[in-house]
């Protein structure tokens, strides 16, 4: 499983041109789930996103986590993120998981994310979407489940 994540001031998420998902200060997740993917990638990322310690302190320091904030998080499927681009111009995208189980750990992100205490909003699921974002910092990272 893998997830780009990104400190925003903002973002949001619109489907045939209506918004579906906005948050303020928080995180962008964009999430991809591999082929092998179990609950307890899910749970590792979850836990492990929500406790990040990227958000500055009043002394400037990344210092703070999302749950320190008292911030949101978007998620936002995304598959391209298993896009392989070493071979060829075309990447191939064998390493994504079944749509059936990306979904379900997708959710499962979601879910454990809200468990957490963060208020969580979403995309939507194989849908075509428009990203929005006021970068913080930036502040963008790579995580990887194993």
């Amino acid at each position: 499983m893998r997830a780009v994540i990104q400190r925003v001031k903002e973002s949001s998420v619109s489907v045939d041109g209506k918004v579906i998902g906005r948050i303020g200060p928080g995180l962008l997740v964009l999430l991809g789930v591999s082929r092998g993917d179990r609950e307890a990638d899910a749970d590792y990322l979850a836990e492990k996103s929500v406790n990040l310690r990227i958000f500055e302190d009043d002394k400037g320091k990344m210092n703070r986590s999302l749950l320190d904030t008292g911030g949101a998080m978007l998620v936002v499927s995304q598959f391209t993120l298993l896009g392989d681009c070493r071979k060829g111009r075309r990447p191939s995208f064998v390493d994504a998981a079944a749509p059936e189980q990306a979904q379900e750990l997708y959710t499962h992100f979601i879910q454990k994310s809200s468990e957490a205490g963060v208020p969580v909003q979403t995309g939507r699921f194989q849908a075509m979407m428009e990203v929005s974002l006021i970068n913080d910092g930036p502040v963008t990272l790579v995580l990887e489940s194993r």
